[in-house]
This record gives structure tokens, C-alpha cells and sequence, in this order.
């Protein structure tokens, strides 16, 4: 039996962390941000791939917003709170600063898609306005903001490391320092929200869940096996693919954890591998000229 008052302590404790999280870290002042770069010819063969895919990963926020309004149809008011008034504004500067950063280095802009819903999420949507599924499709998005967000985490970490390998000083600080500032309090919404929601589930819901990301599952931005490709170019860039275990692992160890992934023996559920793998795969093919297509990764 659900306890009320642990639910309603749990959304209040929701609510105080969301409004903190707002006042604490505004989106970033641009005229705090230093675009000095020593050497941009470097900088751009070395880095400027992964720039573009993380802006455009950002500003894409716009249309996450949408596909947010239609998977949940109803949601609870501090999750409209949060990525309303919280995280989209932040997410959308983090894109302006990389684009502006990217456009310096004589890089086209990010090319983004802020308007496309797809179908499999409008159903989503319809499937929320039952009862026990409301819960499930809310689950679904907690988990891949969960992913989505301690990936980004990951990922600016890394690429702050190489600027800083490359004598980048003031981007490393002032733009990629400042971003991975922001990140960790967006996973940990998530984080608190699914381990809140997780205790209210029954077991066919937890199934359900489970089975659903199996068969939704992808890398943050990587929608098609274009994108899935050049995903796999951020990893060997950053060099994320040289211990995609240790990655993963850090990336789904929650998840693993509310969806029973080690009570079967694995510390990343096998479809976060798998789409990992298979990010990584389409970036070699697609290097050595072979077909684009989906390899069959097992």
C-alpha cells in the first residue's frame, strides 16, 4: 500500500530542490562566458564535431519540451516546474554558448529539429490518460533524463579534460566549466523523482517498464543511425569507447538498480549496452565507407 504522507514529503522535498535549483543556477550569463581560444584549427579537428553534437543536443530542448506535453499529458506540477522554468532555459543557453563557440571556429551551426513529436510518443501520450499507465510513461521519462543527464555529465567532464590538455584554458573554464556546473542538479531531479515513483509501482508496472526501455532505448540525441554514427564519433573522440563498461555503468547504475538489472546478473541492463555498442560500431563503419545501415549488434 502506497504511504500518502511519504508521497506528499517526497513532493515537497521535490518542490523545495527544484525552486533551489532555479535560484541557485540561472542560465548563464553570457558576458561571463570567455570564447578565447589559442589555437582554433586544433581545437576545431580535435573537438569540433563533438561541439556540434552538444549544441545541437541542447538546443533541441525546444522540442523535447513538446514531446514532453504530449507523452504526459497531465504531469505532476513540479515536473511542469522543472522543465519549464528550470531546465529548459538553462539548456537552451548551454546550446547558444557551444553554437556561438562552434561558429567561431568557422563551423556551420548546429542543424536541430525543434518541432517533430514522433508518433510512438503522441500514443505514449494517449496510452497516459489511463491511470496505471500515467505512471509508467512518467517513469519512462525519469529514467531517460536520468540517462540522458549523467551522460552529459560524463561527456563535459571529458571534453573539459581535453581542452585543458590542448592549453584551451578560458573555453574549458568559462564554457564547458560553467555547463557541467548545471548538469548533476538536472540528475539529480531525475534521480529523486524515479526512486519517489519506483516505490509506488506494481510489479507489471515495473515489467512494463523494463520492457519498454529495452525496446526504446537510445544514446542522448541519437535518433536515427545518422545520428546513432555520430554519437559514436563523440565517444571515440572523447574517448569514451576505449571503456564503455565503465561508462555505461555509471550511466545506468541507477536504472539497474529500480528496474532489478542485478538481480539478473548485470550492472547495465543489456540494451544500454547494446545501443552503446551499436553507436560505436556505425562510427567505424561509417569511417571505413561501409553501408549506414543498423549493424546487427547481439
Amino acid at each position: 500500500m502506497v504511504d500518502l504522507g511519504s508521497m506528499r514529503r517526497h513532493e515537497l522535498r521535490l518542490s523545495e530542490y527544484v525552486d533551489r535549483l532555479g535560484a541557485d543556477h540561472p542560465p548563464i550569463d553570457l558576458a561571463s562566458v570567455d570564447f578565447t581560444v589559442r589555437d582554433p584549427q586544433a581545437l576545431e579537428r580535435r573537438f569540433g564535431h563533438v561541439l556540434d553534437y552538444m549544441a545541437r543536443v541542447e538546443l533541441e530542448v525546444d522540442r523535447n519540451v513538446l514531446e514532453l506535453t504530449a507523452m504526459l499529458p497531465d504531469p505532476p506540477e513540479v515536473d511542469r516546474h522543472f522543465y519549464a522554468d528550470v531546465w529548459q532555459p538553462q539548456e537552451i543557453r548551454h546550446g547558444q554558448i557551444l553554437d556561438e563557440l562552434q561558429v567561431r571556429l568557422g563551423r556551420e551551426h548546429a542543424v536541430t529539429d525543434l518541432t517533430s513529436v514522433s508518433a510512438k510518443l503522441r500514443i505514449l501520450g494517449l496510452l497516459a490518460h489511463l491511470e496505471p499507465m500515467k505512471d509508467v510513461v512518467r517513469m519512462l521519462y525519469y529514467l531517460t533524463g536520468m540517462s540522458t543527464e549523467r551522460s552529459a555529465v560524463l561527456a563535459y567532464n571529458l571534453l573539459r579534460d581535453g581542452l585543458t590538455e590542448l592549453g584551451e584554458h578560458a573555453i574549458a573554464q568559462t564554457v564547458v566549466g560553467q555547463i557541467k556546473r548545471q548538469e548533476p542538479g538536472h540528475h539529480a531531479f531525475y534521480t529523486m523523482s524515479a526512486r519517489g515513483l519506483a516505490a509506488q509501482l506494481s510489479r507489471w508496472q515495473l515489467w512494463l517498464v523494463r520492457r519498454m526501455r529495452a525496446l526504446s532505448y537510445a544514446p542522448v540525441g541519437a535518433n536515427n543511425p545518422e545520428q546513432r554514427a555520430d554519437f559514436g564519433d563523440v565517444m571515440h573522440a572523447l574517448e569514451i569507447d576505449d571503456d564503455l563498461v565503465g561508462f555505461t555503468s555509471q550511466i545506468a547504475k541507477v536504472e539497474a538498480e529500480l528496474l532489478d538489472a542485478a538481480g539478473a546478473g548485470l550492472d547495465v541492463p543489456a540494451y544500454v549496452m547494446k545501443a552503446f555498442r551499436e553507436a560505436v560500431e556505425l562510427s567505424r563503419v561509417r569511417a571505413s565507407g561501409g553501408s549506414r545501415e543498423s549493424p546487427d549488434i547481439r
